[in-house]
């Protein structure tokens, strides 16, 4: 995470992953989603790691 990186809520995550908000946290259950960055009791993603995600699935669509 650079110090320019937007941290996003829940909310906008799945928005960027066009999926629902309880499939966005089933994602993070499972591992495909990192764990949130803590700050008190908020939960928040570098938006670099939620863009990460999809590289990912590009990859391993591409290598498949």
């Amino acid at each position: 995470m650079n110090i320019t990186d937007t941290l996003l809520t829940a909310r906008e995550g799945a928005q960027v992953l066009q999926v629902s908000i309880p499939t966005f946290w089933r994602r993070v259950a499972d591992g495909t989603v990192p764990k949130p960055v803590k700050i008190g009791a908020l939960s928040r993603w570098p938006r670099s790691e939620i863009i990460a995600v999809i590289e990912a699935a590009k990859a391993q669509r591409s290598a498949a």
